[in-house]
């Protein structure tokens, strides 16, 4: 299979016009809104401080509008895209490879026990005033680091990001546990959701999930209509359009082997299913891209 093409810090750098600091980190203070509107993964982590203004995000099926002050915190993994929403924005983003900060650490599964960096319900942060002035500062030490050529640099800066990972995850603590959106708090819809996300490159019958759930396709698919409003087909189809969108863009691989990739049995069947939720052939949406 052809490596899944992804946002490499470089191409952060680039986008951003920020000096290309060839590490395993980058910082950026953005002052504007480069970001493409198309859906891609990246191969960092990234944690972003909106300190002013506000923006729209999509990660997954996801859609957020996110008001300053506020913490965006997304895994390499995560299918994301931005808008924008208004013409002020000032946001710091700290750009990081999980080898790079997990490089002396013997918890090589450190990062899997934050659940802001996977789960979709979880990836915006709103800060309350008082922390506002706790966040900001690690995020202002960490750029002027990175500005000034010190000994350690790398060590010091992969240590602010830890403390930040842990002030996230206490905020969370505090303010955010137990307090669940009318999605997370739905049991049925969480675990269809999970299930979703580890099998949706091979399966995308209503059938398949309904049976692991223990529940009848028609049950299962009213009762995430009813919760979301949109049928538990709908969710599965757009889960893997999105994937296909993707994949697209990475003009290393055919549509042909694309297909084969989300398990359609021919190019002809997946084109069909691509035009149905997305408006566009697959050939005519790769386009878009040259």
């Amino acid at each position: 299979m052809e490596e899944i093409k992804t946002f490499s810090l470089s191409r952060h750098s680039r986008l951003f016009a920020v000096a290309d600091t060839s590490r395993e980190y980058l910082f950026i203070a953005a002052n504007g809104h480069p970001y493409p509107e198309e859906p891609y993964r990246a191969e960092s982590y990234a944690i972003a401080y909106l300190n002013e203004g506000s923006i729209y995000l999509q990660a997954g099926l996801n859609s957020y509008e996110i008001e300053a002050p506020s913490l965006i915190s997304i895994a390499p993994s995560v299918i994301r895209s931005f808008r924008k929403r208004s013409d002020r924005l000032k946001m710091d983003i700290i750009f990081f490879k999980d080898t790079y900060l997990l490089e002396n650490s013997a918890d090589l599964l450190f990062l899997n026990k934050y659940d802001f960096f996977e789960n979709s319900d979880l990836h915006v942060l709103s800060i309350k005033e008082t922390y506002q002035l706790k966040f900001s500062k690690i995020f202002e030490i960490i750029k002027i680091t990175q500005a000034a050529a010190n000994y350690h640099q790398a060590e010091i800066i992969r240590n602010y990001i830890l403390a930040l990972i842990y002030e996230i995850d206490a905020y969370h603590k505090q303010y955010t546990e137990g307090v669940q959106s009318p999605l997370t708090g739905y049991t049925l819809f969480a675990k269809f959701k999970q299930l979703l996300n580890r099998n949706y490159m091979h399966e995308r019958k209503l059938e398949f999930y309904a049976n692991h759930l223990h529940v009848m396709p028609k049950s299962l698919s009213a009762a995430v209509k009813k919760q979301t409003g949109k049928s538990a087909g709908k969710w599965i189809d757009e889960t893997i359009a999105l994937e296909a969108k993707v994949l697209l863009q990475n003009k290393s691989l055919t549509v042909s082997q694309i297909s084969g990739m989300l398990n359609f049995s021919d190019q002809s069947v997946f084109g069909k299913f691509f035009r149905a939720n997305s408006g566009l052939s697959p050939v005519a949406y790769r386009k878009m891209f040259l």
